[in-house]
C-alpha cells in the first residue's frame, strides 16, 4: 500500500484570538488620543499534524509517521511539493494576509496534490429576526472586527477567488450545515455561548457594538437556538482545490 504524505496545520491560538495580541496592549489604552490597534504577534504559529497532547500520546505509538512541529504558517520549513494532502481547517479567517497563508499551503504540496481548507465566513450565520436582531448583528460586528484586527471574517466566500487566481484545478465548495435540525440544540447554544463569554468585551472595544448590546444580541441568538419551534443556522465552507500536475 503506498504511503500518503499529509501535513494538517492548525493555529496555535488560545481560547480567543487575544492571546497572540501584543503582551503590552489593552483595547481601551489611548495614545495621542486615538486608541491603539491591536497586533497580532509574528510570526503566527501553527501547529503540524494532531493538534491535542491525547493525539500526540497516542501518535507516538506510531513512531516516525507522525510528528508534531511549530513553525510559521507564512514560512513552513518544508520543501517545495512535500505533501499529498495539506490541511489547514478554522485558521485563515483568525490571520492577516490569507492569500499569502494559502499560497505557502499550495507551495508544500505536490503536483496533483490536494488542498483541503475550511475557512469560517462570519457573514454565513443565520437567524429568525428578534429583539435585538441578530441580522443586524452579523451584518455589523464581524465587518468592524476584522477590520480592527486586520483579518478577513468573510475569506469563506472568498477563498474560491484566491484558489481560482493561483490556476489550482478542481475547486470545490461544499458546507458543513450546524442548524437546529441537525446539531443537537443544546450543542449548538453551547457554541454560541462560548463565543459571548469570549468576544463579548472584544466586540465592545473595537466595534461600534458595545459590550453590553453584544451580549444581549448573543443571547438573543441563543434563546431562538433553545425555542424548540425556532430554527437557525450556521454553514461552514469545506473548500478544496487540487494542484496541477506541472507547475505554472
Amino acid at each position: 500500500m503506498l504511503g500518503v504524505d499529509v501535513i494538517d496545520a492548525h493555529l496555535e491560538l488560545a481560547r480567543t484570538r487575544y492571546a497572540r495580541l501584543t503582551p503590552s496592549f489593552h483595547p481601551s489604552t489611548r495614545k495621542r488620543g486615538a486608541r491603539r490597534r491591536p497586533r497580532l504577534v509574528p510570526p503566527h504559529r501553527v501547529r503540524l499534524s494532531l493538534p491535542r497532547e491525547s493525539s500526540r500520546s497516542r501518535g507516538a505509538r506510531r513512531g516516525p509517521r507522525l510528528r508534531f512541529e511549530h513553525q510559521s504558517i507564512f514560512e513552513l520549513k518544508e520543501a517545495d511539493g512535500s505533501f499529498d494532502l495539506t490541511v489547514c481547517r478554522h485558521v485563515i479567517h483568525s490571520i492577516p494576509h490569507p492569500e499569502r497563508v494559502i499560497a505557502e499551503l499550495a507551495r508544500v504540496t505536490r503536483p496533483g496534490g490536494y488542498l483541503h481548507l475550511i475557512p469560517e465566513d462570519y457573514g454565513m450565520l443565520h437567524f429568525q429576526r428578534g429583539t435585538p436582531d441578530p441580522e443586524d448583528f452579523w451584518h455589523r460586528a464581524p465587518a468592524s472586527f476584522g477590520a480592527a484586527t486586520e483579518t478577513d471574517l468573510f475569506i469563506g466566500r472568498n477563498t474560491f477567488s484566491i484558489l481560482a487566481a493561483m490556476n489550482l484545478e478542481q475547486i470545490t465548495v461544499d458546507y458543513i450545515i450546524v442548524d437546529t435540525l441537525r446539531v443537537p440544540r443544546e450543542t449548538f447554544a453551547a457554541i454560541i455561548e462560548a463565543w459571548r463569554d469570549g468576544y463579548a468585551g472584544a466586540i465592545g472595544e473595537l466595534t461600534p457594538i458595545t459590550r453590553e448590546a453584544a451580549v444581549a444580541y448573543f443571547d438573543q441568538m441563543i434563546a431562538n437556538i433553545r425555542n424548540p419551534r425556532g430554527y437557525a443556522v450556521w454553514m461552514v465552507p469545506v473548500v478544496s482545490a487540487r494542484l496541477p500536475r506541472q507547475r505554472v
